[in-house]
């Protein structure tokens, strides 16, 4: 059984193991070098009530997160929130995602966010049809947009508006 609830700083090493297993299989972000714990408390340390950052637990262990990320630095996109969703190598496919991804999705109609974006690898097939699942409607794909492993690759734009105003 999954328990969900928001992260605190104690959980950081556990993001960080996460996260880092997403950089190690190279279709979940672009991001490199392996990230350190002290990087990670940086990002979470930008995170206040707004951007949440929440975990699931399986027990005492932590086997997955996501977190709602600011998403532009302009006013004009204060509704719009990027999101972050990571599970643990072993836990995947257990429907841990969909259980995250609708738990940040109801905090972020609480944070009066009006959409949610993401940003994937097109080789993410798993994390695509995860999207597709929770209603994420693709934008569009931009072309050779970053580099990983030497070579650019493609990155899939996804919206969803979780909130009408």
């Amino acid at each position: 059984m999954f328990s969900i609830r928001t992260a605190t700083l104690a959980d950081v090493p556990h993001i960080t193991h996460i996260y880092n297993q997403g950089i190690e299989d190279g279709i979940a972000t672009l991001e490199y070098p392996l990230k350190t714990e002290s990087d990670m408390r940086v990002w979470f340390d930008t995170h206040g009530e707004r951007y949440p950052v929440i975990i699931a637990t399986r027990g005492d262990e932590v086997i997955g997160w996501a977190a709602l990320n600011p998403y532009s630095h302009r006013c004009a996109y204060d509704g719009v929130a990027d999101l972050s969703v990571y599970v643990r190598r072993d836990q995947r496919g257990a429907g841990l995602g969909q259980l995250l991804m609708q738990e940040i999705e109801q905090r972020a109609v609480l944070h009066s966010f009006h959409k949610i974006v993401l940003f994937a690898l097109t080789a993410n097939e798993a994390g695509r049809r995860l999207y597709d699942r929770r209603g994420f409607r693709e934008v569009g794909i931009f072309r050779e947009q970053g580099r990983l492993n030497g070579q650019y690759v493609d990155v899939l734009i996804m919206e969803k508006i979780v909130k009408n105003t």
